[in-house]
């Protein structure tokens, strides 16, 4: 049995490359490389180093999981034939999970296994971002949600942000516990020519383009106390960085019906009072109590944003549905998030629920004049005419077209309410034959890109065909992110029954073919069908 010499191949520079490890690379029978995407390979490939690489187990395996411990089986197995040089990128001992795997296995086996020190990527993510590690720097795996729900507490260096799809996964849950702006750094190919380590927004994560396997990311803490503070104007809480503020200065919104107290006088006519919300109120103000639910009392604005967005999209599933019992349980639970939120704000000195309910019915009010005033109007557009003038009178900082179409909304309802804030000032197309047009021209040029080969036209193209797509189910009145959560419902639910089908039978999803698999899925769509009769 053999000895496993386990190197680093560094952050990308040759330069960075030790002497050592590029003596054991030159002079060992068995180099194997984890992986031979690396900026490094070529230079061995200059230098006549014989390698092998397990890329092709990336292809075969379901997980990293199974990827990382075949990997560790291979070297392994390689060491029964004398000794083995396993060179993976960075360090081996920095977010390398197959070193870890191998120390256990190695040790299990009796065979000898030696770690030669290497830089990583992070001694140069240091002089870049100007912080020292002394202060607690945290290093995961892009994957470790768990952890991830820490970020904000301590400074977080985030490892194996390879692709978008792992970048958008990871926007999404570093959301749950930071605002949609906090400012991250994006960190891609230190040490080479083209390397990047620059501010971006949160939510802009996953919109960088040349993401890969050289990529990180670094969540800094947040300000010590700032998810506490309550600012008295927006200027302060903008000077803290990574804290969005959504007040604003109750001057620019004083109308004259405002003062005159239009709400009061017609809340009696509008039939607020035949509601009695205060028991909720009250409830949760027990909760919320010293002695009430634990819980509760830990909770922030931010530990529950991500509740909100849930508590919407259950409503807008049972809608989907027409669950009547359904409808009226979520809207309770979206009620009640609303007074969780008012009630932690009451109790920091910023506002309560009543001024909660006020701002919105001055705001209905203010905005209905054909109701509550004396304006005319003959039909519904001339009302959204109306309620888009009061609107931008209120909103005055807004100063162009498209501001107030939120960065972090889903894509497909961001474009939609973008193509319509256009379209009401006549930047749009004039039907949607016009429209369908388009989406196929960006078809075409999307094939182009594809055929090409050229991945960032394709991807840009892609884009196109979304946009146009988008735009044509709005001049047909269909809001694309309801009829893409729709058909996601619809999947899931032909999707699972398949999946009882295939475990009815007692057999595995390989002894299949996909042709019976669709018949399964053709049976869903006819009880659907049915269902819906």
């Amino acid at each position: 049995m053999g000895t496993i010499t386990i190197v680093g191949l560094g952050p990308g520079a040759v330069g960075h490359l030790s002497l050592e490890t590029m003596g054991l690379l030159q002079n060992c029978a068995q180099v194997i490389l984890r992986t031979a995407v690396h900026p490094t390979v070529a230079e061995l490939e200059k230098q006549n180093v014989k390698f092998t690489s397990c890329d092709d187990l990336y292809e075969k395996a379901a997980s990293f999981e199974e990827v990382y411990d075949s990997v560790v089986e291979r070297v392994l197995a390689a060491a029964q034939n004398g000794d083995v040089v396993y060179a993976v990128p960075g360090s081996p001992l920095v977010a390398e999970k197959t070193v870890v795997l191998m120390r256990t296995a190695a040790k299990a086996q009796g065979v000898k296994l030696v770690i030669k020190p290497s830089m990583s990527f992070l001694d140069l993510a240091y002089v870049e971002l100007g912080i020292d590690p002394i202060a607690g720097l945290q290093i995961i795996d892009a994957q470790d949600f768990a952890e991830i729900a820490s970020a904000g507490q301590h400074p977080l260096m985030i490892t194996q942000v390879y692709s978008q799809m792992v970048a958008g996964d990871l926007k999404i849950a570093l959301m749950d516990v930071l605002p949609d702006e906090y400012e991250i750094y994006f960190l891609r190919n230190l040490g080479l020519p083209d390397e990047e380590c620059r501010p971006i927004k949160l939510f802009e994560l996953d919109r960088q383009p040349n993401i890969d396997h050289l990529t990180s990311a670094y969540v800094p803490p947040m300000p010590e106390g700032a998810e506490d503070t309550v600012f008295e104007n927006v200027d302060d809480a903008e000077a803290v960085p990574g804290i969005i503020t959504f007040g604003e200065d109750e001057d620019e919104f004083a109308e004259e019906g405002e003062e005159e107290g239009y709400a009061e006088d017609f809340l009696p006519e509008a039939g607020f009072d035949d509601f009695d919300i205060q028991p909720l109120a009250d409830v949760m103000r027990t909760l919320r109590e010293p002695d009430g639910c634990p819980w509760d009392r830990e909770q922030t604005h931010k530990s529950i944003r991500s509740n909100m967005i849930e508590e919407v999209y259950e409503y807008l599933e049972a809608v989907d549905a027409d669950d009547v019992d359904g409808m009226r349980e979520e809207l309770g639970d979206l009620l009640m998030q609303v007074v969780f939120h008012a009630r932690m704000a009451q109790e920091a000195g910023r506002f309560d629920l009543q001024d909660v309910i006020d701002e919105v019915v001055d705001k209905l009010i203010r905005r209905h004049p054909h109701v509550f005033g004396d304006t005319h109007v003959d039909n519904s557009d001339d009302v959204l005419v109306n309620w888009e003038a009061i609107k931008k009178q209120e909103k005055q900082e807004r100063k162009h077209v498209l501001d107030g179409v939120s960065q972090g909304l889903p894509a497909l309802l961001r474009a939609y309410k973008l193509q319509s804030k256009a379209a009401k000032v006549g930047f749009d197309w004039q039907d949607s034959a016009s429209v369908w047009a388009k989406v196929q021209e960006e078809l075409g040029e999307l094939q182009e890109a594809l055929q090409a080969g050229d991945k960032a036209a394709a991807e840009s193209e892609l884009g196109d065909v979304l946009f146009a797509v988008v735009n044509y189910a709005r001049h047909n009145g269909i809001e694309p992110e309801v009829a893409l959560d729709g058909t996601n419902n619809r999947f899931a639910s032909r999707f699972n029954y398949v999946e009882e089908q295939v475990e009815a039978s007692g057999k595995t999803w390989q002894d299949f073919t996909l042709n019976q698999l669709d018949e399964f899925w053709n049976q869903a769509k006819e009880l659907e069908r049915k269902s819906d009769l």
